[in-house]
């Protein structure tokens, strides 16, 4: 019957696709993942699935990126030093040829954590919600864990090893809170305002990392008198950063520019993957040696790293990020207060992602839940606690998920088929690594852009939502602190609050205080009649 189904059509690509659309469809394959109940076939949950992996392949590098920026597992050990010398703490701040080659080596590690997680993540969510949603390390919390909690090249008060305990127990805490259904509950605990400010927050925060020398395109650095102000310098001083000539002259910031343009036409024209097309055009021109915007310099490291990325195909084992949990230094309040803040965004994030991808999709019934939710949130914090084990930030469902469910993903085959990306990039570790920071910071840019949508959703005339809203947003980029910014939000909001709660109790207590001046005058008169 279905062969004769296909015979009928005369192109022969189409028919080769409704053969193995029909055969799929009536596999076991087809029945586990309920492609006819949901009215999809193969085809199209394989086109959903490459959409979506287009346009959420760039956290594989980006993510990688962000977290080396911390130095990782790298110490003061891994500097190389003169003969019969120390090595100073500072090293790892400056220029050290020792410790870059560490974090090559880390960020090596990082991408090929990055992908692995992405892999068992979005194998989870289609296995075990049958929901066409592709997961990866969550921008934010990878910014909040790589700048705030362990610091530029391990600048912070935490250590990287101590870091991935913090995600592993808010992992094992989200899961506990998804398992027991208090997830509604805890999201409702914080003020609405500052829920919406949280996300726009985080996006100016990372965009302002998109911005700078060491992790993005170098458009601002520091400045003794102003604090911040406009580089992009031909030369730059390597232990301040400030700028030493030739500014707005970086050949590397005006190319990183250029794959911002693209980025913005192709997002403009709804064209898929347009921040992977972005990135491709900065990152194909800086693999060019002998010119100005090389990644691949005339120096010994350039030559070590260019001739890594030369071998293009390596499977690179996970060295030095895997298995480091320690619990050491766990009971100071700054650990307490990056696992409190890790744990609200992920819950926060995890529940708007889900609910937006399911509206997208048509998944919502009548009564506000969809097929899969409580699978979900356990997949999501599940795979949280995978990704600690493998050295990354928390784990989340990407909201570029949207991609594929508008290409017509209605089943859990599209996130195996994300996952399934994700894991052939596993064998191009030398391409990957090879993407340079001007590449990486258009894409931060842009992400910043899109999560500035909720702003909105927030009522600017109301001065009661609209100032705690605001202080969030803008304290997390200048106090480059995602807590600081939930934290000022919350309390501004609830000092703004008491004002309604102390007119409350002094209207009550002033009524309470008439109720009891009638009663004693009730009992005085009755007392005056009693005599009487």
């Amino acid at each position: 019957m279905g062969g004769g189904f296909c015979n009928t059509i005369s192109n022969p690509w189409k028919r080769m696709g409704k053969c193995i659309d029909e055969v799929v469809s009536k596999s076991i394959i087809g029945k586990f993942f309920k492609l006819e109940a949901r009215k999809s076939y193969f085809c199209r949950e394989f086109r959903a699935g490459t959409a979506t992996f287009l346009t959420m392949a760039y956290i594989i590098t980006v993510n990688a990126t962000i977290l080396a920026d911390s130095g990782g597992t790298c110490s003061i050990s891994d500097c190389s030093v003169p003969v019969n010398q120390t090595a100073s703490p500072d090293c790892m701040l400056k220029p050290n040829a020792g410790y870059q080659n560490c974090l090559s080596k880390i960020k090596n590690d990082l991408i090929v954590a990055t992908a692995l997680s992405s892999m068992i993540g979005s194998f989870a969510m289609g296995l075990f919600a049958n929901l066409p949603l592709g997961l990866a390390p969550g921008m934010g919390p990878n910014a909040y864990l790589a700048y705030n909690l362990v610091g530029f090249h391990g600048s912070g008060s935490i250590s990287y090893k101590t870091a991935m305990a913090i995600v592993l127990v808010e992992g094992c805490a989200f899961l506990a809170i998804a398992v027991l259904g208090l997830r509604a509950k805890l999201a409702r605990f914080i003020p609405q305002p500052v829920r919406l400010a949280c996300a726009a927050g985080i996006g100016l925060f990372i965009a302002f990392v998109g911005l700078q020398i060491h992790q993005g395109v170098g458009l601002i650095g520091p400045d003794p008198s102003t604090l911040l102000t406009i580089t992009a310098c031909k030369s730059t001083n390597l232990v301040t950063g400030e700028c030493s000539g030739g500014k707005m002259q970086n050949p590397s910031f005006w190319l990183g520019s250029l794959g911002f343009l693209i980025m913005s036409y192709g997002l403009m024209k709804n064209i898929k993957g347009s921040m992977i097309y972005g990135i491709l055009t900065v990152t194909l021109i800086s693999w060019i040696r002998g010119t100005s915007v090389t990644i691949f310099p005339n120096t010994s490291l350039g030559d070590s790293n260019y001739n890594y990325f030369k071998k293009v195909i390596d499977f690179h084992k996970i060295k030095s990020t895997a298995g480091i949990i320690s619990f050491t230094n766990f009971n100071r309040s700054e650990v307490w207060l990056a696992l409190v803040t890790l744990l609200y965004v992920d819950v926060l994030a995890t529940t708007g992602t889900l609910y937006t991808m399911a509206e997208i999709g048509g998944f919502v019934n009548e009564k506000g839940g969809f097929e899969g939710e409580y699978m979900a949130y356990m997949v999501d914090a599940g795979s949280t606690v995978v990704g600690s084990a493998l050295g990354v930030s928390p784990i989340a469902t990407y909201i570029e998920s949207s991609a594929g469910i508008r290409e017509g993903g209605q089943t859990g085959l599209t996130a195996v088929i994300i996952g399934i990306y994700f894991g052939v990039s596993l064998f191009f570790t030398p391409l990957l690594t090879s993407v340079p920071p001007w590449a990486i910071g258009p894409s931060l840019v842009m992400v910043g852009v899109l999560m500035m949508r909720v702003v909105k959703d927030i009522d600017w005339n109301n001065i009661k939502e609209s100032v705690p809203a605001f202080f969030t947003m803008i304290l997390m980029p200048l106090t480059y602190s995602i807590s600081n910014g939930i934290i000022g939000g919350i309390g501004i909001y609830i000092a703004l609050g008491l004002y309604d709660h102390v007119v409350g109790w002094i209207k009550w207590a002033m009524k309470m205080r008439k109720m009891m001046v009638q009663e004693q005058n009730q009992i005085s008169a009755d007392h005056n009649l009693e005599i009487i």
